[in-house]
């Protein structure tokens, strides 16, 4: 495999990285389309009940749902990068170890 690969990986690495601090301080950016959908919706239904009195509990809990879910999917795909880059790299000593023991330089 080439250091291009492995370049391309760690460039996807940083930006999901930093999708995932950007969910952790509550930005809306690098959510996906359903996430905000939802967050959206609960943020209405919290304003709604707000405004006749009501509790908004529940929207709160939707909107920290929400939140957690999209940290937990930013967090498994940056874990996915991380191990597919070790493949490579591991890969690569591979191929370089079996061309050094062949004698072919």
């Amino acid at each position: 495999m080439s250091n291009a690969d492995i370049r391309r990986l760690d460039r996807e690495i940083r930006h999901t990285s930093k999708k995932l601090e950007a969910v952790r301080r509550g930005e809306l950016w690098p959510l996906s389309g359903r996430e905000r959908r939802a967050m959206a919706r609960a943020a209405a239904s919290g304003t709604y009940r707000l405004a006749r009195g009501r509790s908004t509990g529940r929207a709160e809990q939707q909107l920290e749902s929400t939140t957690s879910a999209a940290e937990m999917r930013l967090t498994a795909e940056l874990h996915a990068l991380h191990s597919e880059r070790q493949r490579l790299i591991t890969e690569a000593a591979r191929a370089k170890a079996a061309k050094k023991s062949s004698g072919w330089w």
